[in-house]
Parts: structure tokens; C-alpha cells; sequence
């Protein structure tokens, strides 16, 4: 069998995988990006761009609704139209035009599924069941991502539930929907299908929605899906689930007191989180352990293996499961196997997220608690978005809390949390601060432009001030 020589096996060319392959390309190496899908990736076709594509309409709705001028019981949703929309952002789930970006940027196709086999050895298996071996002469970067993780319910191996792909992909709209899981995917599907038309119900097995952020993000989310007609369950655990006679799906939920209540809907969406991809690709050939996140340091090597000829970066090395995060891996990667000295700055945990519900969640850096967890003397300013002057501007309801943390040893912002219609757009500047460690002195001779959201900025800073810190004196 032939072995094809090369610099780089990407294996993966997902939003992450083509990043980093294009990297080294663009370095001049020869490159291979390996993958059994779509070029582009979970991002391009079943995520990102679908479910924010979702959520559109509805958050669209809603602003005509906040407008007292409009009348807004004239306006609905053309459901055809609507879907025609999602599947554009997916490109109808071609990927020709990231084929041809792949390789105008210099990097190799090839399809199938690949394994490791040794030290800088990748075999594939291509659609027709061809083998292909490659060999890198300088490095194996795995982007092979994520898949769904499944929680221990009885039955659920015998029902056919949605997971986040089918959710972003049906055809149409159930009557009813059951999702089991208060994450990112489980809010941001309960709301667009709700919107769409399906009665929705969202179980959470924790006591708060979007959990690992600050409390009353949870809280203010809750109240906005409750509002909005969906029914939300918390602290409650789904036991089983079963198919009946005509295709719905039973489930049997325990809340919290020891109550049982049954759910049915037509489909019932699977979002609890996340594993990495890595079940078969080979990894025990390489001493890893198949199944798990790859370990990697601050220049995307694995730890665990010698010489420094692997990379994993995005989802696969389990530390920050976005795609903004994987493809900032990716270039750090890239960088680094070809002889720069690039590495992540993780001493700084600037790590945004963006949830694009309606109310908009945008975080990043360190919750309250995370923080005092650290060690860190920290305080807290908090204000409602809907007391700004453009709040005024964008119709009635306008609301959310906004918050910053702050490490009062270093004056800097190490977190920051905003709720509320548009709040996505906002998180660049909280992240430039936390990754610059801009000091607070400094922030506050950042003027906002009025009537703008970012006035919210001058607002925390006020809020500051007032609890006792002097802007003028540091």
C-alpha cells in the first residue's frame, strides 16, 4: 500500500480543522485535512448558523412587539419561508463552496474517516471503502470535535429522540417538544421551535437554566420562556421515556419533593451537554485513551505523547467547547508547528460566550463565584440595561441585568455578565478588558457614544465609584 508523505494530517476539517490546516498551508507546508463529513463542520450546517437562523424570526417579532406603534397581530410567519432561510445559512448542506476555500488556501482534501496508526501515521477509509495512508513529517492535528452526551434514561435507547442536529435540521414543526436539558442548545431550541408554533416544555435537572453562569441569568431567561408560553421544569430528572403506539413520546419526570409527572409530545430533543469525539480514531495506538479529551498545554500539543507531534484543538481537548475558542486553538497551532513561538494566554480566562435567546446572554471571564472560588477579592457592580437612554429608543420591556466583576487588588474587570435584547453585541469590549487587563482608571476615559447600549459601560463604572472607588486617583 502506498503511504503519502506530507508536513501536516489535519484530522477534521470542521470551522476548526480548516483553520488551523489553512494556517500551516498558508506557512508554506504541504497539508492533508481529513474528513467524513461536511467540510465546514457541526458550526456551518447543524449549530451556529441554523439555530441563530432560527431564532431570528421570533426575536424579530418580539422587537415589533416592544414598538407600540406597530400593530403587531398582523404579522406572522410564513413556517416554508422560514425553514428556506435556515437551510441557506446551513448552504442546504453543501459544502462545495468550503471545499473550494480549502483548496484555494493550499490545503489537500481528502474524504473518509480517519485513524491514527502509530507515531505521525493516519489511515483513512474513503466513501468507496479505499484505504489511504499518510505519514507527517512534522505534525498530526486532530479537530475531530464533539458529539452529543446522552444521560442514563431508561428506554432511551429504543426511542427515536432528536439530538442538536435534528433539531437544527427538521423539516417542519412538531405540535409538541420535550427537551431535556437547560444548556445553550436546549434554551435556544426551546425558543425558536415555541416560536414557530410547537407547545415546548424544557426539563432541567439543575435548579437554575444556563447553570454554570451567574444566578440570575437563569432566573431572568426562566421568567422570559415562561412568558413567552414555554413550560420550564427545574430540578426535576427525566427517569424514562417510551415510544406509544402512535409515534409520540411518553416521559416520566421526578421533581424536586418527590413528585412525578408525566410529559408527552411528538418529539422530545436530547441537549445535556457534550463528549469528544475520539471514541475511534485510533488513539490507543498512541498510548491515549479512546473516548476522552486530549490534554493539551498552551502551545495545543498533547501532553501525554512524546516529541510534541500532536495537536488537538477545539472541542476535542475539552476546554472551552466554542467555536470562536477552537479556531483562536487553531491558529495558535498553526503558528506554533511551524516554529513560531505561539501559545494560548491562559492565565487570562477571557472566554466568551454568547446564548442568543431572547434575552441575549453574553458572558466572559469569571462568574462571582468562580472568582472568590480563585482566591480573588472581588466586588460586584450590577445595573438594568433597561434604565439607559437607548434602551428608551428600542420600545417598551427593554430589560436585563448587566454585571461586572472585579478583582479589587488589580483593579481590572475578570468577568462580566450581560442579559437582555442585543447584549451579544456588547461582549467584545468586556473581553478586550479582561484579555488586556485594562485597568478600571483606564476604562473610565472610554466614553461611550450616546444613545448607545454601550452606555452601559459608564453605568457600571458609576456604580463603582459610588460603592467607593475614586477613578481619579489611581
Amino acid at each position: 500500500m502506498v503511504t503519502t508523505n506530507c508536513d501536516v494530517v489535519v484530522i477534521g476539517a470542521g470551522a476548526v480543522g480548516e483553520n488551523a490546516a489553512a494556517g500551516a498551508a498558508r506557512e508554506g507546508l504541504s497539508v492533508v485535512a481529513v474528513e467524513a463529513e461536511l467540510v465546514g463542520g457541526e458550526c456551518s450546517y447543524w449549530a451556529c448558523m441554523p439555530s441563530k437562523t432560527l431564532l431570528n424570526p421570533g426575536k424579530l417579532l418580539e422587537m415589533v412587539r416592544r414598538e407600540p406603534g406597530i400593530d403587531s397581530s398582523r404579522v406572522g410567519f410564513d413556517i416554508r419561508e422560514v425553514l428556506a432561510r435556515r437551510d441557506g445559512a446551513a448552504a442546504n448542506w453543501d459544502d462545495a463552496g468550503q471545499v473550494s476555500w480549502l483548496e484555494k488556501e493550499g490545503v489537500a482534501l481528502q474524504r473518509g474517516w480517519a485513524r491514527l496508526d502509530g507515531e505521525r501515521r493516519v489511515t483513512v477509509v474513503d466513501p468507496d471503502g479505499e484505504h489511504h495512508d499518510f505519514e507527517a513529517e512534522i505534525a498530526v492535528v486532530i479537530a475531530s470535535g464533539s458529539t452529543p452526551r446522552y444521560p442514563d434514561i431508561e428506554g432511551l435507547d429504543e426511542v427515536d429522540t432528536w439530538d442538536s442536529r435534528d433539531a437544527t435540521s427538521a423539516e417542519s414543526v412538531p405540535d409538541s417538544l420535550i427537551v431535556i436539558g437547560g444548556g445553550v442548545v436546549g434554551a435556544e431550541m426551546a425558543q425558536a421551535w415555541n416560536w414557530l408554533g410547537a407547545s415546548v416544555t424544557l426539563v432541567q435537572s439543575s435548579p437554575l437554566l444556563l447553570a454554570t453562569e451567574e444566578p440570575f441569568v437563569g432566573e431572568e431567561l426562566r421568567a422570559a420562556l415562561e412568558q413567552q408560553g414555554i413550560r420550564v421544569l427545574t430540578d426535576a430528572d427525566t427517569e424514562s421515556v417510551e415510544e406509544r403506539a402512535d409515534g409520540s413520546v411518553l416521559a416520566r419526570v421526578r421533581l424536586f419533593g418527590e413528585e412525578v409527572v408525566e410529559l408527552e409530545a411528538d418529539e422530545v430533543l436530547i441537549a445535556t451537554g457534550r463528549r469528544a469525539r475520539t471514541t475511534d480514531l485510533g488513539l490507543e495506538t498512541i498510548g491515549l485513551e479512546p473516548g476522552e479529551f486530549i490534554e493539551v498545554d498552551r502551545h495545543m500539543q498533547a501532553t501525554a505523547v512524546p516529541d510534541g507531534w500532536l495537536y488537538a484543538v477545539g472541542d476535542v481537548n475539552g476546554k472551552a467547547l466554542f467555536t470562536h475558542m477552537g479556531k483562536y486553538q487553531a491558529r495558535i497551532a498553526a503558528a506554533h508547528l511551524t516554529g513560531a513561538s505561539s501559545a494560548a494566554v491562559s492565565e487570562i480566562p477571557a472566554v466568551p460566550r454568547a446564548i442568543f435567546t431572547s434575552p441575549e446572554v453574553a458572558a466572559v471571564g469569571l462568574t462571582e463565584a468562580q472568582a472568590r472560588d480563585a482566591g480573588i477579592d472581588v466586588a460586584t457592580v450590577s445595573h438594568d440595561i433597561g434604565r439607559l437612554a437607548a434602551a428608551t429608543t428600542l420600545g417598551e420591556g427593554y430589560s436585563g441585568t448587566c454585571q461586572l466583576v472585579i478583582d479589587r487588588a488589580r483593579q481590572v474587570v475578570v468577568g462580566a455578565t450581560f442579559v437582555g435584547p442585543r447584549t451579544s453585541e456588547l461582549i467584545h469590549a468586556a473581553t478586550i478588558s479582561i484579555a488586556g487587563e485594562v485597568p478600571l482608571a483606564r476604562l473610565w476615559h472610554a466614553v461611550p457614544a450616546f444613545p448607545t447600549l454601550s452606555e452601559i459601560w459608564l453605568r457600571l463604572l458609576e456604580a463603582y465609584r459610588d460603592s467607593g472607588w475614586d477613578p481619579y486617583s489611581t
